[in-house]
Order: structure tokens, then sequence, then C-alpha cells
């Protein structure tokens, strides 16, 4: 077996040897080919999830009509949470704003936002955060924004966002859908590919891993901590599987795209920090953004992909709304003009809350979470039209969904998959997690695409900077 530091110096060779294995796209699905039925999951070929950044479910579509939103009395909210500045308790408000400075987002801002099921604590914990920090990523910060005060409390209407309403409004939108950790991004990246968030004390010894939620330590994708566990790419390699990793900003200069990007924050570009990876020889597989559209536009899309943004596209405060909504756009509409369109699934949705208000308390499953709510978008056409899914979900239904489609069912489960790790339980089969199946209707006739505006006239107000 190959360790961790011997793969890294051989990364420029397998890259190279990677990319004329992996270059043929009309082997892309062959995994999933021959076991298509009509009528069943089968008929979705690819999967893509596209990760957002740091916005709750209420601070996106808190109105959306027939979604568990803002509790409202004659149009207006019947909650609110107290801010310990000013002794008001201050109720969710309409904020126009497309820059915006949300709230810390770790572990412990989570716990305290939540209060113990009241769902309040936002404005304080906010308050408490760290001002003026030089990381935008940083998950203990207040972000400095051009206003006074802060605005966790405030949310987003139809005319700000009017793309992501409008994929709501035709196909299906999740308003159960919670982080899969009670913490920040890096952990929820982890969860994203592999189902757990880990540190290992020996990386090449995976029973040496055991569940933590604090990954600061990470020193990410140009200089990893080796992850030691499963992913799930470890289960589509083995089975035949084609995917890839999609990053945002372009392949930066070093031994290869994996250990190497300009763009994506590294806490968000976990993937290449993992052992398996390596030992499979698949870091060819991560690959950059423009490398998607190529792909999209030739109808040769791998089976299942998950597309990163570099920091200006994420929405992850303080960047904008507007420039996230026209990157989302430009993604999804070359999927719909791509010949793959009739056979995709798109899974579109945001890593954490951001420290952004949310009314609904999240269930808990296990010591990792679940975490705040996050909105989800399922984009397909069999997806149902204008639905609205109350299933309690997870990332880990994203994995759960392309097991079942690709790997007959097989589980990141270190009982059976052939690599054990010491994962306590298995996410995908927590009794709580609900179905992404029920969001389409694989009888109806494929729908046609719905190409939106990449720049579509909104309410948002942007920053004037003096």
């Amino acid at each position: 077996m190959l360790r961790f530091t011997q793969t890294r110096r051989l990364t420029a060779a397998i890259t190279a040897a990677a990319v004329m294995l992996t270059a043929a796209g009309s082997g892309y699905a062959r995994a999933a080919s021959g076991r298509h039925a009509a009528g069943s999951i089968h008929l979705i070929k690819h999967v893509i999830i596209i990760m957002q950044e740091n916005r709750s479910f209420d601070s996106y579509f808190g109105t959306f009509p027939g979604a568990d939103g803002i509790p409202m009395g004659d149009g207006k909210p019947t909650v609110c949470a107290p801010d310990p500045r000013t002794n008001r308790c201050v109720a969710p408000y309409v904020d126009h704003h497309d820059l915006n400075t949300g709230g810390p987002h770790q572990e412990t801002s989570a716990l305290a936002d939540a209060n113990g099921g009241k769902m309040n604590g936002f404005i304080a914990t906010a308050e408490r955060g760290r001002r003026g920090c030089k990381d935008p990523n940083d998950p203990r910060c207040t972000h400095r924004g051009i206003r006074r005060g802060t605005d966790v409390m405030g949310y987003h209407v139809e005319s700000d966002i009017p793309n992501y309403w409008s994929l709501a409004r035709n196909f299906v939108l999740q308003d159960h859908m919670f982080e899969p950790v009670i913490s920040w991004s890096f952990p929820s990246h982890l969860a994203l590919i592999s189902e757990w968030s880990a540190t290992c004390s020996d990386p090449e010894n995976p029973m040496s891993c055991r569940s933590t939620l604090d990954k600061t330590r990470n020193r990410g994708p140009a200089d990893p901590t080796p992850f030691g566990w499963t992913d799930l790419t470890y289960l589509l390699h083995k089975d035949g599987v084609s995917w890839a990793w999609y990053l945002d900003g372009g392949a930066g200069n070093g031994p290869g795209p994996a250990l190497r990007h300009r763009g994506v924050p590294k806490i968000w570009n976990v993937l290449p920090g993992f052992v398996d990876l390596h030992q499979d020889r698949q870091t060819a597989n991560i690959k950059s953004l423009r490398q998607f559209y190529i792909a999209a536009e030739a109808g040769r899309l791998p089976a299942v992909s998950w597309i990163l943004p570099d920091g200006k596209d994420s929405e992850h405060p303080p960047n904008l709304v507007s420039r996230g909504q026209h990157y989302v756009t430009s993604i999804v509409d070359s999927v719909m003009r791509s010949p793959d369109w009739k056979s995709t699934a798109i899974f579109l949705t945001w890593d954490d809350w951001g420290g952004f208000y949310d009314n609904v308390q999240p269930p808990k499953v296990d010591a990792e979470g679940y975490g705040l709510r996050v909105p989800g978008i399922v984009i397909s056409p069999y997806a149902k039209r204008g639905y609205v899914d109350h299933q309690v979900l997870s990332f880990d239904a994203y994995a759960k969904f392309i097991e079942d489609d690709f790997l007959r069912g097989q589980r990141l489960n270190p009982k059976t998959d052939g690599r054990p790790d010491a994962r306590p339980d298995v996410r995908e089969n927590m009794p709580q997690l609900g179905d992404l199946r029920k969001d389409f209707d694989f009888s109806q006739a494929p729908r046609p695409p719905m190409i939106l505006p990449l720049s579509p006239k909104t309410t948002l107000v942007r920053p004037i900077r003096r």
C-alpha cells in the first residue's frame, strides 16, 4: 500500500496516467448503463451536487408559499430574537442588501443560536463574534459590513433572488434540509463527501479515526492533513462509476490540480486530503469548472459531479448574493442546454446557515448533527413540479441517492464496503433521513429545460463604499 506522502510525490505522474484513462467520454455513464429501467431512479444517469455557502433556509425562503418558513400572523413575523445591546426583541425583517455580514457559525455558535430549541440566540451570537477578521471564512467572525449592527435577522424575498425562487417554484424545494454536522464549512464538506467528520491519529489506519467537529488544524489541499477514513469516491471507483470534483476559479500551478488550486478555499476543497483518493490513483478526477462546462456541452458529464465555488461566487458573507445566483444559474443553464439534461438530477444546497436566523430546531441523530437548516432545491426533468418536500434531509441523502442509483444500495458501511474505518454509524441508514426519490415522478415525460437569465432584474441593493 502506498503511503500518503508517497502518493503526493507521484501526483503529477498519476494525473497524466489517469487523464488517459478517464478521457473517453463514451465511458462516463457506462457503469449505470444497462440498469436504467423506465419509471425508476435509474432514469437518472447524472447526479450533480452544487454546494454554495452560508445561508439558512429562512434567510432565502422564509416566505415561500407552502414552506415551513418564518412564523407569521397577518403578514408579520410572530417570532423574534433578543438583542442584548438594545434590550429589544428583533423580529425577522426583509433585507434587500446584496452584501450581508452574517454571524459566527462554529459548533458553539450553532448551539448558542438554537438556544436549547428556542431558536433565538442569533443576534447575541453575532454581536459576540469577532469583527474585522482578515479571513472572510473564519467561522468565529461577524463580518464588518457597511452598515452598523448585525443583519442575521434579515431575510431575502422572491424579488431579491428571482432565479432561485423560479427553480423552487418549478421544481422541488426542500424545507427540512439540515446541515449534516452542527458546525462550520470544513466539517460540513467532509460530511458531504464522506458522511463523517473525524481526526485520525494515524491517517494510514482508518480505524484510528475518531469523530470531531474541530477541524481548524487542517492546512488544506496544498499541504493537506490526511483524512484516513473512507469517502464516497472509493465506492464509485471500485464499482467503475465515473465521477468528478469540479473547482471554480481555474487550476493553479503545482504538482497537479488535486493538490494546488487557486480560487476555491482550502476548507471547502477537502477531497484531496483523503488517503483513499491517492491510493486509488483518482486525483485526475479533480477538475476545473471549465472542464464541467465542456463536458456538459458535449453531453459527456460523469455519473456523479460535485461543484465547489470560489469565494466571490459562493454567497459566503461578505460576498454578493447576486454574484452567487449568477454563477449557479450559469451552471444550471449549461446542464439544461446539454444533451445530458434529459437524464440528470441537480441538487443545489448551501453548506451551513452562516449565522442567519432560522426558526426550525434541528433534529439530533448523533453526536455530530444535524446542524441548522439550509435551503435545498432539486432540479431535474423528472422532478415534481412546484413540490415542497417536508422530509427530514441532510447531505447524507445525496450519498444515499447516489448509492441507490449507481451502487445497488451499497453504503459507506465499515462492515460491508471493503475498507473498514471507525465511523460510529452509517449515516445513509439513519431512520430520520428521508428519501430523495420522493422528489421525483419517474413516470412522467421528461420536462423541457427552463433557461433563466444570468442577470435577472432584482430588488437587491448594491453596497456603496465610502
